[in-house]
């Protein structure tokens, strides 16, 4: 046999192991919020141990923890050095969203039926901390001569935007690859992404009985001609259209609206928490800018209304970097041989922390064990999964791209 179909025969062979792996992964709640995940990356520590693959942990200071929202964080590095040359870091997320309602098996039960596997996270990305790790204990099990080294970073930090995940490590030296993959889905290649503005906007006017309405300034109104004004800029950013394959256009949403005290009562202040996502042609302070401008001027028309404009969160959009090219070159190669289709480069809508290698000059992709789309593997819906076969396959995908990296 060929070093490929070694590879591929060592995940065969170890695949239900692989698979309980991940059973394991999902049983361990990691909800943000709350954002309780140190106890996620211990268990996590602990199976890797068991694998003979010693994790450093790197717990975040609970002051900045909480100054986020979130409860705990320890993030994890796995170091596998084998020689002199470049270093590939292996980046995958275990925080997720809270599951919600809906869900026909146990969110956290890591049930399998239909060659699938049923829980929040198995898709998104947990299902890519076994992508990662047997991909390495499969290259490893070859004994071929190896060059340069692998790192696995398991972080806690991509729901709220990954500062203090892989922001975190880069920032403070722990880590410096030449070379990334972070967690995706095995039908494409990622090599760019939006960027993402989210903004807290709170309207005050003034509170008074509803049977003398005029003694006081609806929030309720003023925030309606906020929202008008920005749901209009929808229509024009159709015009914006971004050249990366996969990306259309800005779009902007409105999430959450709080506010009000009670029926009988004119509202005094109003709450509301916007999402711009940006193309990766557009300058993030220009469009922040443009977003308070259309905020401030929609005010102003309404008399006696007050706004505070708060960024919660300025993401930037990850665009390709020089030196991604043999990332892409083999995991196109080797998923046109596994999966039986061309695996197409391109962008995806989606944010996320991956962004941030991209910032530190690490050139980088995204790919892993997901489907075909977002929605088709319900990530953060009900019900959320992974095919088992595509867990498989890209298993074997990453062995092998990460054999062409280092052998």
């Amino acid at each position: 046999m060929n070093p490929y179909e070694k590879l591929d025969a060592w995940v065969d062979a170890h695949f239900d192991e692989q698979v309980a792996f991940l059973q394991e992964l999902v049983r361990v709640p990691t909800d943000t919020p709350p954002g309780n995940n140190a106890p996620h990356a211990e268990r996590t520590a602990q199976l890797l141990e068991a694998f003979g693959l010693p994790a450093e942990k790197h717990p975040v200071p609970a002051d900045a923890v909480q100054a986020c929202g979130m409860a705990s964080i320890t993030n994890l590095i796995v170091r596998r050095r084998y020689g002199e040359g470049r270093t590939v870091a292996l980046n995958a997320h275990g925080d997720v969203v809270p599951p919600g309602e809906g869900w026909t098996h146990d969110p956290y039960g890591g049930e399998i039926e239909g060659g699938k596997l049923y829980g929040r996270a198995a898709a998104v990305s947990k299902c890519d901390f076994t992508t990662f790790t047997f991909a390495v204990r499969a290259l490893e099990a070859l004994g071929a001569a190896l060059k340069g080294g692998v790192e696995l970073h398991f972080t806690y930090d991509e729901e709220f935007g990954g500062e203090l995940g892989p922001g975190w490590l880069l920032k403070n030296g722990l880590t410096k690859p030449d070379l990334m993959i972070a967690a995706g889905f095995s039908y494409e290649v990622v090599t760019a992404h939006n960027g993402c503005l989210q903004m807290e906007v709170t309207v005050h006017g003034k509170m008074a009985h509803a049977a003398i309405p005029d003694t006081g300034v609806d929030a309720l109104q003023g925030a309606v001609k906020i929202l008008n004004a920005l749901y209009g800029q929808n229509t024009l950013y159709r015009q914006v259209t971004s050249k990366v394959p996969g990306i259309r256009h800005p779009y902007l949403n409105i999430g959450l609206i709080e506010g009000g005290t009670n029926t009988n009562v004119v509202p005094g202040k109003v709450t509301f928490k916007l999402d711009r996502r940006m193309i990766p042609e557009e300058n993030p302070v220009e469009v922040e800018a443009a977003v308070r401008r259309v905020i401030e001027e929609a005010a102003a028309q309404q008399p006696g209304i007050r706004v505070e404009v708060r960024r919660m969160l300025l993401a930037k959009s990850l665009k390709p970097l020089p030196g991604n090219q043999p990332l892409v070159a083999a995991i196109q190669q080797h998923g046109r041989e596994l999966f039986g289709r061309d695996i197409p480069a391109m962008g995806t809508p989606l944010y996320t922390d991956v962004r941030l290698y991209g910032e530190a000059g690490v050139p980088g992709v995204i790919y892993g064990a997901g489907p075909r789309t977002v929605l088709e593997s319900n990530a953060k819906r009900a019900d959320e999964h992974i095919v088992l076969d595509d867990l498989r396959r890209a298993t074997k995908v990453v062995a092998r791209t990460l054999y062409d990296l280092l052998a």
